[in-house]
């Protein structure tokens, strides 16, 4: 399946709120390149960065790139767009359809109707995307690594034999590669450390 390639693909942690009881089945008859390519341009248009999509997998359904597997089935069909832009940082979960494809394409289809809002002279400075703001938190990778410094030393500390330095990026990503769940009996342990040090060097800006 083919996957934004600016996009991080990454298990739902917590729900916010309750979950759709009564869910729709869209009338959406378009393809998947199609729903990709929408949420692309919408997502070059507000000037997404450190692009997080969530869904409802778990460790195990994810292969060593990152990715979900093809043959992985959510537990549900909500998913979980955020992202930091031009209207600061912004969230959009969505389960309101029986697919997760359908939802992520409602969510697209939200963010041009919102961006359409600007341009048309309704709102001229972002307004439209109060009720889209991230909340803070609670807590967060910082408790465990105090620094990128912090974060950088545990990364290369996952990588056995590791004699040069690497850039952030293949640093995190080979760390991944070393600690997923898959070649740890499904342990998460090591996993969970890793992408804890990951935030904490998205959060510096230093990967995506």
């Amino acid at each position: 399946m083919q996957w934004p390639s600016d996009m991080t693909v990454r298990p739902i942690e917590q729900w916010p709120g309750e979950l759709t009881r009564d869910r729709k089945v869209s009338n959406f008859s378009t393809a998947w390149s199609s729903t990709v390519e929408l949420l692309g341009r919408e997502l070059r248009a507000i000037g997404g960065t450190d692009i997080v999509l969530q869904v409802a997998m778990t460790e195990k359904d994810f292969r060593i790139d990152g990715y979900p597997r093809a043959q992985a089935k959510p537990e549900h069909p909500g998913v979980i767009l955020s992202l930091g832009s031009k209207a600061g940082p912004l969230s959009w979960p969505c389960d309101t359809f029986t697919t997760w494809q359908d939802n992520i394409r409602g969510i697209a289809l939200s963010m041009e109707a919102l961006r359409k809002m600007e341009r048309y002279g309704v709102t001229k400075r972002g307004e439209q995307y109060t009720g889209w703001k991230a909340l803070p938190q609670q807590g967060s990778a910082a408790t465990e690594f105090g620094t990128v410094e912090a974060a950088v030393a545990f990364l290369k500390s996952t990588i056995p034999g590791l004699l040069v330095d690497l850039p952030e990026q293949r640093l995190y990503r080979s760390a991944q590669s070393h600690a997923h769940p898959d070649r740890h009996g499904n342990d998460r342990t090591l996993w969970n450390r890793v992408e804890a040090a990951g935030e904490v060097l998205r959060a510096a800006k230093l990967i995506r």
